[in-house]
């Protein structure tokens, strides 16, 4: 008989259980959340007519433009501050902390007696959905055999589609049933209820094995892998889990720092470059629409068509991430949402409009899964959820601008803002191949030296 290995690696043993039970479950939980934070960061757009209409706010005002920065703004906050704890504390405290705040602040929204309040609650709601990025992708990375990780982490990003049909749903339905200046107060406290039901489902998922092992807890870690294996129907193997040689404790410092730098800085761009194009245009869409002429119902339906445009988006994108790679997907979907912005400007009637929106909803959607599978892999365990933390940072300061940016699509200087959109998106395909890694089949690095130069 072959003897059993000392130790094994934890790659290998989460290779061995396979892919079961344990890891769709975590999909649909951690899915629920995404589709969920989806509905909280696109809904404004979506309530903005009605607020509007309560509060006596004008078009392209800056209480209305504060209104669509505020979420991102506190989602800048949260996803520093959240990444950073969640490397130092473990994922899960973190993974439950932060459904909890955004169901309560999102509920207060929905209460707010004017703008201010309103404005300081988006903030608040921002500032705990800004903690989900980082955790739930770092676990998905972290519990999925790595011949699945792309596909899975990819399927995870398709979620926010799920959020975005749900959002322009529930605000078209709610459109129907009350008045405007009623309606948005609903369409706040409706979207804050899914989280609820992602909170409970979160409870019987355990730390992630990589960050209980990183911080010399091995025995938790193996714990959490035998329920992995109870779950799939597969055993672990009775031998001890080879621990990463100790290292000094990390600070968001160390991401800018050897080889690190140049990643992180690269990542942040594209980050940076694909939010501001993305936000900019569709946090304005539904306003842009009904600037044109479009009766509220059919700005909501036009939209839902749109979200419904990213399911294909992801679906590609899912496939050709272990087809091609993840870098050859990132850069073609940035590089065909830099095309896309481009017949959006030219296009000149209502039909034109429509279409060349799903192409860049498709594009823009796909762009985002290929970049979510490919940055956790790109950051080792004691750095990744502060790096995916960063990365989604700069994301967020570009939430921030975009609001002020898109307005241009609202001023009539449409050929400006689309021009910067498309060249945002142009750069970010530039410094996604110029990383120059591919992580297609490699295990996660689990130390700060990446291994082979990568």
């Amino acid at each position: 008989m072959t003897a059993l290995p000392k130790a094994v690696s934890l790659d290998d043993a989460i290779d061995r259980l396979g892919l079961g039970r344990f890891q769709w479950r975590l999909l649909a939980i951690c899915g629920l959340t995404w589709a969920a934070d989806a509905m909280e960061v696109l809904l404004m757009g979506f309530a903005l007519p009605g607020i509007s209409v309560a509060f006596g706010l004008t078009r392209g005002s800056a209480d209305a433009t504060l209104l669509l920065t505020a979420t991102f703004a506190g989602m800048l906050v949260g996803a520093l501050f959240w990444g950073w704890l969640a490397d130092r504390v473990g994922r899960r405290a973190v993974f439950l902390t932060t459904v909890s705040l955004g169901v309560v602040f999102g509920l207060c929204g929905a209460f707010a007696p004017g703008v201010t309040w309103l404005i300081f609650a988006r903030f608040l709601t921002g500032f705990a959905i800004g903690g989900t990025l980082p955790v739930d992708y770092a676990m998905m990375a972290e519990f999925v055999p790595t011949a699945w990780r792309g596909r899975f982490l990819v399927y995870l990003e398709s979620f926010w589609a799920l959020g975005t049909v749900a959002v322009a749903a529930l605000a078209w339905w709610l459109s129907t049933l009350f008045e405007p200046a009623q309606a948005w107060r609903w369409l706040l406290g409706l979207a804050a209820l899914p989280g609820v039901i992602g909170l409970l489902a979160r409870l019987g998922i355990p730390d992630s094995p990589r960050s209980l092992l990183v911080r010399g807890r091995e025995p938790e870690a193996r714990g959490a892998l035998l329920r992995v294996a109870r779950a799939n129907g597969t055993t672990l193997p009775e031998v001890p889990l080879v621990v990463p040689p100790a290292a000094p404790r990390v600070t968001p410092a160390a991401l800018f720092q050897g080889m690190l730098r140049r990643r992180t800085v690269l990542l942040a761009l594209i980050w940076f470059g694909l939010s501001l194009g993305y936000y900019g245009i569709f946090s304005w869409l539904p306003s842009y629409l009904r600037a044109q002429g479009l009766e509220l119902g059919a700005v909501y339906r036009t939209t839902l068509l749109l979200a419904l445009a990213q399911i294909p988006g992801y679906v590609l994108a899912a496939s050709l991430v272990e087809k091609i790679g993840r870098r050859a997907t990132l850069v073609g979907y940035l590089a065909s949402s830099a095309l896309g912005a481009y017949l959006f400007l030219l296009a000149g009637t209502p039909g034109a409009v429509l279409a060349t929106s799903a192409l860049l909803s498709f594009a823009l959607l796909g762009a985002w899964g290929a970049l979510y599978a490919y940055t956790p892999e790109l950051f080792p365990t004691p750095l990744r959820t502060t790096g995916m933390g960063f990365v989604s940072g700069m994301a967020r300061l570009a939430s921030v601008l975009s609001p002020s940016v898109g307005a241009l699509l609202l001023t009539g200087q449409l050929g400006v803002a689309l021009t910067l959109f498309a060249a945002c998106f142009a750069l970010a395909a530039l410094c996604g191949w110029a990383i120059g890694i591919e992580t297609r089949g490699r295990k996660l690095p689990e130390t700060l030296m990446p291994e082979n130069g990568a």
